[in-house]
């Protein structure tokens, strides 16, 4: 993956892409959020990297990439552990 002209993370697991936050994953949410962009009217530049932290965003996609590959592994468990036989055949006791 390549993100700055001077910065390419690469090895990143597929399943990771498989935590979806809507239509997309969240690595690919983080990358389009952390992008420089310039409004056009205002000529505002908003750059949301920290330059006194150069290695703040590789750290930020290491853990989304945690959380990604950690959700996805207990969502499978959860999965295989219970059926949708389990959970629509049981009666909800009235008090």
């Amino acid at each position: 993956m390549n993100w700055l002209s001077d910065l390419t993370l690469s090895e990143i697991p597929q399943d990771c892409f498989h935590y979806r936050l809507g239509n997309r994953s969240a690595l690919d949410w983080v990358i389009d959020q952390y992008q420089v962009s310039e409004d056009k009217r205002s000529g505002i530049v908003s750059d949301p990297n920290n330059l006194d932290d150069e290695e703040y965003i590789v750290r930020l996609v290491g853990k989304v990439i945690t959380v990604s590959m950690e959700t996805v592994r207990l969502v499978n468990e959860l999965a295989q552990a219970v059926k949708m036989e389990d959970w629509m055949s049981e009666t909800v006791e009235e008090n």
